[in-house]
């Protein structure tokens, strides 16, 4: 492989080619020329799990992805990624691997840690997890009245609340209506001690497994909300032992803590919002739904993977996607992008990306901490559809900034029930306006009453597939992944640190310390008496 190179955005040729094209696309004269039918099926890209990425409502044309494929191979995004899951020390903030990947197969060759094979190290936790969550479906693990458990409960921030509770949410319906639901899961989160009551509040405790997920062991809001919860457990006559588990690392102070019956480990690898497909997303989604529908799950994930890595540009849909984004968010200065899924499955799918895309590539230096002198990542923001058509829909159709649309949308619902309302049952409703959503996001409207006239030009992308299953929920995880990776390549930032994460916590710390400056201290004398 030649040797990487990492540049800035605005010294490659190809990004000096790109923004010649500005504007030099019309989306609704694409759409509305002859053939147009050939531009939706010429402009999609086949992902992993049955997936298909439609990019036919984008500003681009074969002039434009041709600037993209010199884009991705002057900026050696492929060789980046192969460097990165061949175990480069890609995080170069903390002097890290990044190796999510490898909790859901073997894209390159093995990775080692010291002597630690770590797709070895990962596989080995999913086993222990899938047995684990055996003994509790099977009764052989029991609570201290001899009770099976009937609910889990996961107790994390951030990357380890917001990626599991979306998944748990996707897959809930869809487990009951295939009679692979085992365990209710709630989630407590906030450090709010309303979210721990509220939660612990409409459970029984007595037959609940709670997951600690920290993965120093020592996380201030994590810690508080356990100690929340082991009051209650002792408030419920239990013992904590027979109670709790932790997902955490193997130096964390859970692990040899009596209180836990068990200890599930990650590693400084894999960075919360990428934990999904590790113990942090396998511990709660074992026990709810079954070991097998994780590995369902996991190897949907890997056939996005797969697919990420593919070197024809308009046949690789993160890279396609990551792309475009760039182009919109660099050469068309739209700061903003929505993700609009058309399914109540993922009704906090939205809100795990916004982690994912703002976490990672909300940087304003490179990778070796010099300023850089262009934008970076976009606001993500998102609501299911149909709900936010009658919320916020009426900025994006008709308001003073172009905003970059992503749906997405599934042939089926999870339960199979429906129902007819003139003439049409309610999942054809849905796709009905999925599609109607984009032609008038790009046509627009004609009309002599100003408040009746529509733009359009509002660029949208499609990814859609039959139905919300493990398979297609991993790939749809992966697809934005790997999107967020490869535009951290092409803005050249680090996409797996947070540092802007940490200043609240140390600074929080301070005040509970009293070791403030004056203006902390001002501020903290009007909240904390």
């Amino acid at each position: 492989m030649a040797e990487i190179a990492w540049n800035n955005l605005t010294s490659l040729e190809s990004f000096k080619k790109l923004q010649s094209l500005k504007d030099s696309v019309s989306i609704a004269k694409e759409l509305k020329a002859e053939g147009a039918a050939k531009r939706v099926s010429e402009y999609s890209i086949k992902m992993g799990a049955g997936l298909t990425y439609n990019y036919a409502a984008k500003a681009v044309d074969g002039r434009t992805i041709q600037v993209f494929k010199d884009l991705a191979k002057e900026a050696q995004l492929l060789e980046k990624f192969e460097a990165l899951y061949n175990g480069d020390v890609v995080n170069t903030g903390e002097g890290r691997m990044v190796l999510h990947h490898l909790t859901r197969g073997q894209l390159g060759k093995d990775v080692m840690a010291g002597s630690t094979n770590k797709r070895a190290f990962y596989v080995e936790q999913q086993k222990k997890i899938a047995e684990f969550a055996e003994k509790v479906h099977s009764g052989a693990l029991v609570n201290e009245k001899g009770e099976k458990y009937t609910t889990v409960c996961q107790i994390g921030i951030g990357g380890s609340d917001l990626g599991p509770r979306a998944m748990y949410l996707a897959l809930e319906n869809w487990a009951k209506a295939n009679n692979k639901f085992k365990m209710e899961a709630h989630f407590i989160s906030n450090v709010d001690p309303d979210d721990a009551v509220s939660v612990l509040n409409s459970i029984d405790i007595a037959k609940t497994i709670f997951i600690l997920v920290s993965k120093s062991g020592t996380t201030l809001e994590t810690l508080t909300n356990e100690s929340f919860v082991k009051e209650y457990i002792k408030n419920a006559g239990c013992e904590v032992s027979k109670h709790m588990i932790a997902v955490t690392s193997e130096t964390s102070p859970l692990v040899k803590n009596p209180d836990y019956m068990a200890a599930f480990f990650m590693d400084d690898y894999i960075g919360g919002r990428y934990s999904s497909t590790s113990a942090v997303g396998g511990a709660i989604l074992s026990l709810a739904f079954g070991a097998d529908i994780f590995d369902r799950f996991l190897k949907g994930a890997a056939e996005e993977d797969k697919n990420s890595t593919e070197k024809d540009v308009t046949k690789n849909a993160a890279l396609m996607d990551a792309l475009i984004g760039v182009y919109e968010r660099n050469v068309l200065g739209l700061p903003t992008t929505a993700i609009l899924p058309y399914s109540q499955a993922l009704s906090r799918f939205p809100a795990h990306l916004q982690q994912l895309d703002m976490e990672s590539n909300g940087k304003s230096v490179n990778r070796f901490g010099k300023e850089i002198d262009y934008v970076t990542g976009p606001v993500i923001f998102g609501e299911p559809g149909t709900n936010g058509q009658h919320s916020f829909y009426q900025l994006l159709h008709q308001g003073t900034d172009i905003i970059p649309l992503q749906f997405i949308a599934f042939n089926k619902n999870q339960t199979g029930k429906d129902v007819t309302i003139q003439g049409s049952v309610s999942q054809t409703k849905l796709c009905a306006n999925v599609a109607a959503q984009i032609v008038a996001f790009s046509c627009g409207k004609d009309s002599d009453n100003p408040n009746k006239f529509f733009k359009g030009g509002r660029p949208s992308s499609l990814i859609y597939g039959e139905q919300v299953t493990p398979e297609t929920l991993g790939a749809l995880l992966a697809h934005y992944e790997n999107k967020v990776m490869f535009q951290g390549f092409i803005w050249n930032v680090n996409s797996f640190d947070q540092e802007g994460v940490q200043l609240g916590k140390t600074l929080a710390k301070a005040v509970l310390a009293n070791d403030m400056e004056p203006t902390l201290k001002a501020y903290a004398g009007l909240l904390i008496k």
